[in-house]
C-alpha cells in the first residue's frame, strides 16, 4: 500500500509543478500591472482572479475586509495591500497608483466583480504594443440579478487600461469623508495623449445581493451630493459636455436632470422606456428603479445640505454659504 500512496504523492506534486509552470507561461503573455480594488468581496474575487491567470503582476488593494477576501487573494499567489481611508484625497485607486512599486508601464484597473474573457486578454496583449496610444476604454457587459442587461442604459465604457505615467484620476472634490465610498466612484481617469476603444468587453456582475448593492449606493449618493453641492474647484476634472466622451455626456445629462422638477421619475422613464429597459425583464425593472431611487436620494441629500447650510448661516454670519437651488427641485 505504501507504493501507491508514494506514487500518488509524487504524481500530485508533479501535477502541481506543471500547473505552476503553465500559470507562469500564461502570465508572461500579459505584461500589465493589474490593480483590483476590494472590500468584503469573497463572493466575487475568485472569479476575477481566475480570469487574470495571464497577468504577470496583480495587486489586490483591500480595505481591511472582515470576510475571507484577503485569504482568497493570497491563495492565488497575488500581492495583497491594505488601504485605510481617513477621508480626503487621494482615494484607493489613485493611492495605489502613487504608492505601489508597479513593474510595468501599463496598468489595468478592475473591480472584484469584473472579469476578463480570453478574447479580451488577447486584445490587450496586442493593444499595449501600440506606441501611439496611451489609454484604452473597455466596455462592460453588465449582469444584474443573473441576467445580462442589454438595455436600461447599462452599457458603458471605462478608461481602465492606460500608461501609468500618463494617467491620473480626476478629483471632483477633495472634501470627502468616510461616509462615502473609499474608492473613486464616478471619478474617471484622465490621460495625456491618444485613446482608443477595445472591441472585447469585461464581464461585470454588478450585484451579489441587493442589501450590499443598496449599502454601496447609499455611500455613492453621499459622495454625489457632496460633489454637486460644491462649486467647481481648480482641480483637474472632466467637464460636462453634450458632445464629449461618454463620461462627459452622462455627466451633462445628469446635471440637466438635477435641474428638472420630478427628475427622479423622468430618469426612471428615460432608463426604462427610452433606453428600452423593459426588454431586460424583471432585472431591468429593478435596475432602472434602483437607479431612479439613487437619483432621488442624491437630490434629497442636496436638500438636506441646503437646510443645514441655511441654519449654519443664521447662527454664524461667517459660516457656510447656502447652496444654490438649482439642483434640489423635486
Amino acid at each position: 500500500m505504501l507504493f501507491p500512496l508514494r506514487f500518488h504523492k509524487v504524481a500530485t506534486q508533479a501535477l502541481n509543478s506543471t500547473h505552476l509552470v503553465d500559470r507562469e507561461v500564461m502570465r508572461a503573455r500579459l505584461p500589465v500591472s493589474v490593480i483590483v480594488s476590494v472590500r468584503n468581496e469573497e463572493k466575487n474575487l475568485a472569479r476575477c482572479l481566475e480570469s487574470l491567470r495571464a497577468a504577470d503582476e496583480i495587486f489586490v488593494v483591500d480595505s481591511f475586509s472582515t470576510d475571507a477576501t484577503p485569504d482568497i487573494a493570497r491563495s492565488f499567489g497575488v500581492q495583497v495591500v491594505q488601504f485605510r481611508y481617513h477621508g480626503g484625497w487621494p482615494k484607493k485607486r489613485q493611492w495605489a497608483l502613487d504608492t505601489l512599486a508597479l513593474k510595468y508601464d501599463w496598468v489595468l484597473l478592475l473591480d472584484a466583480d469584473e472579469s476578463l474573457t480570453p478574447e479580451l486578454i488577447s486584445e490587450i496583449e496586442s493593444a499595449v504594443k501600440d506606441p501611439a496610444i496611451t489609454g484604452y476604454y473597455i466596455g462592460l457587459d453588465m449582469y444584474f440579478l443573473g441576467r445580462r442587461l442589454r438595455h436600461s442604459g447599462a452599457t458603458f465604457y471605462k478608461l481602465s487600461l492606460f500608461r501609468r505615467d500618463k494617467g491620473r484620476f480626476e478629483c471632483r472634490t477633495p472634501n470627502q469623508d468616510t461616509s462615502m465610498c473609499d474608492m473613486e466612484v464616478h471619478e474617471h481617469v484622465m490621460v495625456e495623449g491618444a485613446t482608443a476603444k477595445l472591441r472585447e468587453r469585461l464581464v461585470h456582475r454588478n450585484v451579489s445581493n441587493l442589501s450590499r448593492y443598496i449599502q454601496k449606493h447609499d455611500e455613492y449618493s453621499n459622495w454625489e451630493a457632496r460633489v454637486w453641492s460644491e462649486p467647481d474647484g481648480d482641480h483637474a476634472q472632466l467637464k460636462p459636455a453634450p458632445f464629449g466622451s461618454q463620461a462627459q455626456r452622462r455627466r451633462w445629462l445628469k446635471q440637466k436632470f438635477f435641474k428638472t422638477p420630478a427628475s427622479s421619475v423622468l430618469f426612471f422613464l428615460y432608463r426604462y422606456v427610452f433606453r428600452l429597459g423593459f426588454l431586460d425583464g424583471m432585472p431591468g425593472l429593478i435596475y432602472c428603479g434602483f437607479q431612479a431611487v439613487q437619483f432621488f436620494h442624491i437630490k434629497a441629500k442636496l436638500y438636506e445640505a441646503k437646510i443645514a447650510a441655511a441654519e449654519a448661516l443664521s447662527t454664524d454670519r461667517c459660516g457656510t454659504t447656502p447652496l444654490e437651488d438649482t439642483y434640489v427641485r423635486h
